[in-house]
């Protein structure tokens, strides 16, 4: 359970990270598009899970693990960003977010479904 000090950070980093992403950093990732779903950040805020989603991406894995190459440049630029606004600029840890492949499964395990008409009574 998160403290609200700790939504309100996480959501300035979720909305910082997604425009490093969109702006600074898409020609280091070959143009994917690369969106931020969502930020959790550790109790001393040292840390922070991001959640990311790759779109239309054809190697998501390699992407990922591209970015993870790069956190501390990104972490660099989200510090030149944030630093009158924050103490600690937190470590960065990239994990792919797979709602949205999750969700598209459970849509085609559910359209594959052959449920017969309920009897007339």
């Amino acid at each position: 359970m998160s403290t609200q000090r700790q939504q309100k950070y996480s959501r300035l980093l979720q909305k910082e990270l997604g425009e490093i992403f969109q702006q600074d950093t898409k020609s280091m990732f070959g143009g994917a598009f690369i969106t931020v779903s969502g930020v959790n950040v550790s109790p001393d805020f040292g840390v922070a899970t991001v959640y990311i989603s790759l779109t239309l991406s054809k190697k998501p894995q390699a992407i990922l693990d591209d970015i993870r190459e790069k956190s501390k440049q990104i972490r660099l630029q989200l510090g030149g960003r944030i630093r009158n606004q924050v103490r600690i600029v937190p470590e960065l840890r990239f994990f792919l977010d797979e709602t949205l492949l999750e969700a598209e499964k459970m849509n085609k395990l559910l359209a594959s479904l052959q449920i017969p008409p309920a009897p007339e009574e």
